[in-house]
This record gives structure tokens, sequence and C-alpha cells, in this order.
């Protein structure tokens, strides 16, 4: 993918947008709903979402087995929460949690934009060790199914 790809999937789950947000901004439930993340942590101090804040996240596809270390860049409390995952010390990928009152509850759009060109030994490694032939496509079926199993998982809290 090139720099300035982005996606996005929504939802309408019925929940106020300050409480999905408090849900969504604890990055530790994260592996939770994503079909890749299956775990994160607030590493350096950090206890919460904060601009600047990071996480260690963890995640798997396949063979395929990484972690990142994100820096969250949007932390206002039930509008929106963003961090940015690197690579070599450069934004690679932004992702986005946005929440819009909706209908008694949130409109949730969870976004991507890609920071850089994507190095081709990343667009090999989804192919051959994850069997991703379009990895923006698979990245937009993969954020409808995280908001799918949010929207469960939040609607079952409340």
């Amino acid at each position: 993918m090139k720099a300035g790809t982005k996606g996005e999937a929504s939802t309408q789950i019925n929940v106020p947008p300050e409480k999905l947000y408090e849900i969504v901004s604890d990055v530790r439930r994260m592996g939770d709903w994503s079909p890749e993340c299956v775990g994160a942590e607030w590493i350096d101090g950090a206890t919460g979402p904060a601009v600047g804040a990071r996480f260690k996240g963890s995640n798997k596809r396949g063979m395929a087995r990484w972690s990142t270390k994100p820096r969250v860049v949007t932390a206002d409390e039930g509008k929106e929460f963003a961090f940015v995952t690197t690579h070599l010390g450069k934004d690679a990928t932004k992702w986005s949690y946005r929440f819009e009152p909706a209908d008694g509850g949130t409109k949730v759009t969870e976004s991507f934009e890609m920071m850089f060109d994507m190095p081709w030994y990343f667009t090999v490694t989804d192919r051959l060790m994850m069997g991703i032939k379009d990895r923006k496509a698979d990245l937009e079926e993969g954020m409808a199914v995280t908001l799918q199993r949010l929207k469960a998982s939040a609607e079952g809290s409340v």
C-alpha cells in the first residue's frame, strides 16, 4: 500500500459515546475484538489513554507473529481515540476510532491511513505467511469484524 491509502468501517452501537470511548481506549482489551491483535499493554509508565502514551500490541495472523509499540496521538474523550504505529523510526499507520452520538447511541468509525509506502517485504510477508492478496481490503474486513465484536461486547455490558 502507498502513503495516503485509507480505509474505514462504521457501525451503530447502543452505548453512549463517552462509555464507548472508555471501552475502546483501554488498549488492554483490543485483543478481545481484533482478528489480528491478540493483546496490548501500556508501556513506558503509561496507565491509560493520553497523547504521547505508548503501548505494546501483540499480533498474529497465520504463521506470522509481530508486535508494535504505537503512541497515542488523539485522546479526546467521547469523540476520538487514535494512535500511530512506527517502522524504522517513521510513522507507519494511523489508526483512529471516532465516536458520534446517533439514535440514542453512537456511530463508531474505525479507520486507518498509511503514512508512508509499505516496504516490499511487508507485501511478501502478507502474501506468503498470511495468505493476504489485498491488504487494504483485508484491513477493511478486519475493521468490520472488530466493530461487530465491539458492538456485541459493549451492548452486553450496559
